[in-house]
């Protein structure tokens, strides 16, 4: 029996929404539209254009499994360059005439078996399939300084970086600690005649080797695409096995490395005591998302750079006040402060059966089964969604490994096996139950407060080993379905 034809709507084109499309397209499904608010296709990589911007995942494991690329300038790449990557693949594999750019979708309906999505002006489309690509790292986190509004100077967020603003020879001040503001410490202190950086909490910082690849090297992988592979296979295993899975055990041999490392690296760069016990932490390597930088340390001991650890009491027209009576005279404020990292789909307006509404769903926290499917929300499927691997795994590879999933149960739709799928309340709940018992064994919840954890203090991520994570994706639980 021949597939009967159905509809796909993709919402981003970020690296999840361009390989949505590419699978929707292997599959057979011809009419796949993929809405995309902004301009351009990229989502993090095109909305982050900070200077230093670069994947503190290797290069070779953040691409498509599909789409190798042997014209990477280092192992860790600059974001232009990934940019770049995604734009070619997004040619290359024909996702192009599926975008509808500037489009945002403000409302989906279901009912009567389809989608009715929504979008900002006014228009109206349905469809069977839904995937949600909308991201993590997504929505800016603004945070209420008082009289943040009066400075006089410049003032915008990392992730919306004004690249029309004259940085060489001023003041600049960067807030926060988090991976972004340390590579802009590391790219800004020699472009600029003061800068400070205000840091409520240290970090560890791992070390970071960012070799280039040689012209030689990029030729071998072009000529020999098995040997790039191998490499990436290699990466793969090593990021895998010193990383991702050690995090997931607090009491790990991997992880006591990566903070002896850590450790070593702070104490061998940074010599002045005083400052060293401003920068040395109180909690455990990796209990926050872990800082890569190799050049972090030398930056903040430059002549013209400042750590500040006082808190910020307010923010006035000349600069920013701290709780010491000081006054910090600035040209340009960087909020480094983060993401809304529990947006996911929203604010989109959502409404799966019976006019279940995803805002109330969702009123005690983001939550959803194997991070892919909800209940009562049929045929909408997610990808990076709620309580996923997000902390310690590739997002690309991940998305690849939840997309397999996904497209074995959009098979069921094509073949008319399945009308309505969606996972079943039970499924949901003890899987959540798991995932939170799991969750007391991993080093996020080892006495720190980070963007991983909810509002009860739980990690929401993927608690367990990645070779957990590829078992569990490799087939779905039809069991753990309504259809």
């Amino acid at each position: 029996m021949a597939d009967r034809p159905v509809r796909a709507a993709v919402i981003g084109a970020g690296v999840a929404g361009i390989l949505a499309v590419i699978e929707l397209r292997k599959a057979g499904i011809s009419n796949v539209v993929c809405y995309e608010k902004g301009d351009r296709i990229g989502g993090t990589w095109r909305d982050n254009s900070y200077p230093g911007i670069a994947c503190d995942v290797p290069s070779h494991v953040y691409s498509y499994s599909f789409a190798p690329n042997p014209e990477f300038s280092r192992m860790f790449s600059p974001g232009q360059e990934i940019q770049e990557y995604l734009e070619r693949v997004t040619d290359d594999y024909g996702v192009r005439p599926h975008l509808r750019l500037g489009d945002e979708i403000k409302r989906a309906t279901f009912a009567n078996g389809v989608w009715s999505l929504e979008t900002a002006a006014g228009d109206v489309d349905d469809y069977e399939i839904v995937i949600a690509a909308t991201g993590v790292l997504h929505h800016p986190k603004q945070p209420a300084f008082d009289g943040l509004d009066d400075f006089r100077g410049d003032v915008f967020h990392s992730a919306r970086w004004n690249n029309d603003v004259e940085l060489e020879g001023r003041r600049v001040g960067v807030i926060g600690t988090g991976s972004t503001a340390i590579q802009i410490t590391g790219a800004l202190v020699d472009r600029v005649s003061h800068y400070e950086l205000f840091q409520r909490t240290p970090q560890w910082v791992m070390p970071m080797e960012n070799r280039p690849f040689s012209d030689d090297q990029k030729a071998t992988f072009r000529d020999r695409p098995e040997q790039l592979e191998e490499l990436r296979d290699f990466l793969e295993t090593t990021f895998a096995e010193n990383f991702a899975d050690a995090v997931v055990d607090a009491e790990s041999e991997q992880l006591a490395q990566i903070e002896e490392t850590c450790r070593a690296h702070l104490y061998g760069q940074v010599f002045d005591p005083a400052l060293r016990a401003q920068l040395e932490p109180d909690y455990r390597a990796a209990c926050k998302r872990l800082v890569v930088s190799g050049d972090f340390y030398q930056a903040i001991q430059q002549p013209n750079a400042k750590l500040v650890t006082s808190s910020i009491e307010h923010i006035e027209p000349r600069g920013i006040r701290t709780d010491d009576g000081r006054l910090h005279e600035l040209d340009v404020i960087v909020l480094a402060t983060g993401f809304e990292v529990d947006r996911f789909m929203r604010p989109m307006e959502i409404f799966g059966l019976g006019g279940r509404s995803l805002a109330d769903v969702w009123a005690d926290g983001p939550v959803a089964y194997l991070s892919v499917s909800m209940p009562e929300f049929p045929n909408l499927f997610m990808l990076n969604g709620p309580n996923g691997p997000v902390g310690n795994f590739s997002l690309i590879q991940v998305a690849e490994i939840q997309m397999a999933y996904i497209m074995k149960l959009v098979s069921r739709l094509q073949s008319g096996a399945s009308q309505e799928i969606h996972a079943t309340e039970r499924a949901m709940r003890e899987h959540e139950e798991l995932r939170i018992e799991a969750a007391k064994s991993t080093v996020w919840v080892t006495g720190c407060n980070s963007w991983y954890l909810d509002d009860r203090g739980i990690p929401a991520a993927w608690p367990w080993k990645f070779s957990r994570f590829r078992e569990v994706m490799a087939e779905p639980d039809l069991a753990a379905y309504q259809s």
